[in-house]
């Protein structure tokens, strides 16, 4: 039996574009991608062009299929900037602050609006696109949404607090974004060569330090990836999974900590993400005697038809 396209579903990252065409039950019929991330592009003619260009013969074949777009393509860097849901946002809150270019005059995508946590007494917090991934995840998962953590590793890892279907409050991590800075423009990554395999001992040795010594500080600890290859005390072939280890275990101590003080350490934990850095998350969760209760893939197309459901662009599920 033929799958009848229902939605066409677009995560418009900053540096890059996913397309999906997406059946009522989920199913994902065609996958595309494109270099057309919302930092390379400016202007309205820009945008519009490169949505043509990864949707337009899918568009032009399944007329009147709507289009949702979640991720930085609503930025003040992006197509529109869509003014954050605040917390706590659901799936209704969302829906109802989609927006379109031009008031959708020139059949533009539904965009979704990020998420803002701002309580007034920390520095204020922002997402744009993780919000559809968690829609995703509850929507594959009911039993995500009475009272859960979504942990989603990235460039900017987000730690996500799940209430009733809701995001109440979330942290951001610079995980990702600090590694590759580290790496690439740092002293740090002088001794490090390019094109190693992958070593799960160096990984996990960064792991335990920044979960047994933690308290000594990242930007001590950090330094490390550089004395430790000096002294020959690790060969530099390790130093980069080292390093890489040592961030995503001072996230994970901050991540865990941050939980246990709200009293919600007990809460199922999921995983959203690319399968090979969740799997490294995963391991490094291990160490910390805290696996993950659940680990997805990519959420984004399940939470982008959630939203076209919640929005009444799609009838609602029965």
């Amino acid at each position: 039996m033929v799958s009848t396209p229902a939605l066409i579903g677009l995560d418009w990252g900053s540096t890059s574009l996913r397309a999906w065409l997406i059946a009522s039950d989920g199913t994902v019929l065609e996958e595309r991608k494109a270099d057309k991330g919302a930092s390379t592009l400016s202007g309205h003619e820009a945008f519009a062009a490169a949505f043509d260009d990864v949707s337009g013969a899918w568009r032009a074949a399944h007329a009147g299929v709507p289009v949702l777009a979640c991720g930085m393509v609503g930025s003040a860097h992006g197509w529109l900037d869509v003014p954050y849901a605040r917390c706590p946002a659901g799936s209704d809150a969302l829906a109802a602050g989609l927006r379109r270019p031009d008031g959708g005059q020139d059949n533009g995508p539904y965009i979704v609006p990020g998420v803002l946590f701002d309580d007034t007494s920390l520095p204020p917090d922002v997402m744009r696109g993780e919000e559809t991934q968690v829609v995703g995840a509850l929507h594959l998962h009911d039993t995500l949404r009475a009272s859960s953590c979504v942990v989603m590793p990235g460039t900017h890892s987000k730690w996500a607090q799940i209430c009733a279907g809701r995001i109440v409050r979330f942290a951001t991590h610079m995980t990702g974004e600090l590694y590759a800075v580290l790496r690439q423009h740092s002293v740090l990554g002088r001794l490090m060569p390019d094109d190693v395999p992958v070593d799960p001992d160096a990984f996990v040795q960064g792991v335990d330090a920044a979960r047994d010594h933690g308290e000594l500080g990242l930007p001590h600890q950090m330094f490390a990836a550089r004395s430790l290859g000096v002294t020959g005390r690790l060969p530099h072939e390790m130093l980069a999974d080292y390093l890489s280890g040592l961030l995503i275990g001072h996230e994970l101590r901050a991540g865990l900590q941050w939980r246990a003080m709200a009293g919600l350490g007990a809460q199922p934990l999921a995983l959203v993400g690319a399968p090979d850095l969740c799997a490294r998350y995963q391991v490094a969760l291990h160490r910390f005697q805290r696996p993950a209760d659940l680990v997805l893939d990519n959420t984004a197309p399940a939470g982008l038809l959630a939203l076209a459901h919640a929005a009444g662009l799609l009838p609602l599920e029965t």
